[in-house]
């Protein structure tokens, strides 16, 4: 534990992703096949002010998209930071992060995989779902744990294990929607910030293009957690 806390002390940018992530309130999350559609997309999160983006390991072309993503995204959307999620082996974890991943969220803890992503001065964010998993993740030195599948374990979850591990900041992912009564709950239960995946980044608004609706709808929800936060 002391060598995991040690190199994630060394980051320059961890608490630049983490402190991010809780000005947005929500990480943002979605993966799509078409690396037009994925640019797009994403310009059109950062243009609502999000600046701290999960790009998902979730199909074929997640990293050959990813460095074109890398690439292009430091000239169009400067300051943004673009994380790989669904990261499962240390193979994996290299590929992203020597793609440009300033970040890796996994859906599991593993120490070794966690030790590889801290050596490469990079933060990872693990999922748990029961108390001795996060107990893990926290062994392992992780600032930020991911509660995953959250609309599984419900509210009355993060609330208990909170109160078994103060201080620990908790993401929560996995079925969130963007109602104000849905994120109340959440926040109301201690959340740290919410991962919206497909209840934000919807299939119809990929698949009709419709970004317009995608820009309004992160502003509404940015404004939205920062009003159930006050």
């Amino acid at each position: 534990m002391r060598r995991f806390t040690s190199l994630l002390n060394q980051m320059p940018a961890k608490n630049t992703i983490i402190d991010s992530i809780y000005d947005q309130g929500m990480l943002p999350m979605f993966y799509h096949d078409d690396f037009d559609i994925s640019l797009k997309t994403i310009t059109t999160l950062f243009s609502a002010g999000v600046r701290v983006i999960e790009y998902t390991n979730r199909g074929n072309h997640a990293l050959r998209n990813f460095t074109q993503l890398h690439h292009v995204l430091q000239a169009v959307c400067p300051g943004i930071l673009l994380g790989i999620g669904t990261i499962k082996t240390i193979t994996e974890a290299g590929e992203f992060i020597n793609a440009g991943a300033d970040f890796v969220v996994s859906p599991l803890v593993d120490a070794e995989l966690g030790d590889y992503i801290f050596r490469n001065r990079r933060l990872w964010i693990p999922g748990a779902m029961t108390p001795t998993e996060i107990n893990h993740a926290q062994r392992c030195g992780a600032p930020l744990i991911k509660i995953f599948p959250a609309d599984i374990l419900g509210t009355g979850f993060l609330n208990a294990v909170r109160e078994i591990f103060p201080g620990q900041h908790f993401i929560v992912t996995g079925g969130i929607g963007t109602t104000r009564q849905n994120l109340s709950g959440w926040f109301n239960a201690g959340a740290y910030a919410v991962g919206l995946g497909s209840r934000l980044v919807t299939r119809e608004i990929l698949q009709e293009a419709k970004y317009d609706e995608l820009l309004e709808k992160t502003l509404n929800v940015i404004a939205l957690t920062k009003q159930l936060r006050s």
